[in-house]
């Protein structure tokens, strides 16, 4: 009886094999909706009004003189319930018939469908601030711009740009608490390869950044003019180039990065979610295969514009 070898036959060996894993990609982490103060007194309909009023006045009175009153200006805030989202998928009959994978696939189809409109929102949610801005234009509140094209070389972000969102925000009488600055990924690297910073010897605040990084996460390791840094891949992209005013620099590749106070009573966004996502699934007879729709309907709107700094860079200049 002959034995078995390679060199003899290749019947009994399978030349492909199939791993009972699925590869996933990597998700980026999510951030936005803490920074949304969220309407709850908002029952019905798709639109609410949140009056405003403004301050009192104060003038000179002189004795025996009648004093002059004066009524406080007043204002409207409208908001409105705008997205409706939806992400739906099917797997035929034949397909789980004859999948090895079929329960792996559909399990994932529900958690892939609420990761896809989570980041849908958070999209939104940091597009809310440049949005409601009006662009090519410095937005100047009390005498300090809010928009404004980077600082540093080739329309890049310069340390000094961190103190300028600062004290536009001082300027505005926003709370100097909770600061937060969230930038690109591009802005770390040009902050990360400044000669200022990565030398010791120049500014021992910033040592350890050659060795370690700058960032863990989403994180900054270090604090920048009293701001928490965080990075996001889902800051608004200009479309079209952006220079302020008529005059000065032009982001040409421009993302929207975002300066403000997370204090709870100052929360630049509002925001509602009219319907959490809602799952629903069916077997449909005609076309033999069960489908599965995720929903949402939700709203976002810059609330607050004065607690709103966006400073745009270029992100090819890496």
């Amino acid at each position: 009886m002959a034995g078995f070898s390679t060199s003899q036959t290749d019947h009994l060996i399978r030349s492909n094999l199939w791993s009972s894993d699925l590869k996933e990609a990597f998700l980026d982490e999510l951030m936005g909706i803490k920074y949304v103060d969220m309407i709850t007194d908002f029952p019905d309909g798709d639109t609410i009004n949140i009056p405003s009023i403004g301050q009192a006045e104060i003038m000179d009175y002189a004795e025996g003189q009648a004093v002059r009153y004066t009524a406080m200006d007043t204002g409207n805030f409208t908001f409105s319930i705008t997205s409706y989202k939806s992400s739906a998928t099917y797997i035929t009959e034949k397909m789980k018939q004859d999948s090895f994978y079929t329960s792996r696939l559909v399990s994932s189809f529900v958690p892939k469908q609420a990761r896809v409109i989570a980041k849908a929102m958070e999209t939104d949610i940091l597009a809310t601030g440049p949005a409601g801005q009006t662009a090519t234009n410095a937005n100047t509140i009390n005498g300090a711009a809010h928009r404004w094209v980077g600082s540093g070389t080739n329309e890049t972000m310069a340390v000094t740009d961190f103190a300028k969102a600062k004290y536009a925000l001082q300027k505005a009488n926003v709370p100097m608490t909770n600061l937060v600055a969230i930038v690109d990924p591009s802005v770390e690297y040009k902050l990360s390869t400044l000669t200022d910073l990565v030398s010791v010897a120049n500014n021992p605040r910033w040592e350890g950044i050659v060795r370690d990084g700058m960032s863990t996460g989403t994180k900054f390791l270090m604090n920048i003019y009293g701001f928490d840094v965080y990075v996001s891949q889902n800051l608004k992209q200009n479309t079209t180039s952006e220079q302020i005013g008529g005059s000065g620099p032009t982001a040409a590749a421009g993302v929207c990065n975002l300066f403000f106070s997370a204090a709870p009573d100052a929360l630049p966004i509002v925001g509602s979610v009219r319907q959490n996502p809602k799952v629903d699934s069916e077997y449909n007879k005609d076309l033999q295969r069960d489908e599965y729709v995720t929903t949402c309907r939700y709203g976002f709107k810059l609330y607050r514009p004065e607690n709103m700094v966006v400073v745009l860079t270029d992100t090819d200049q890496v």
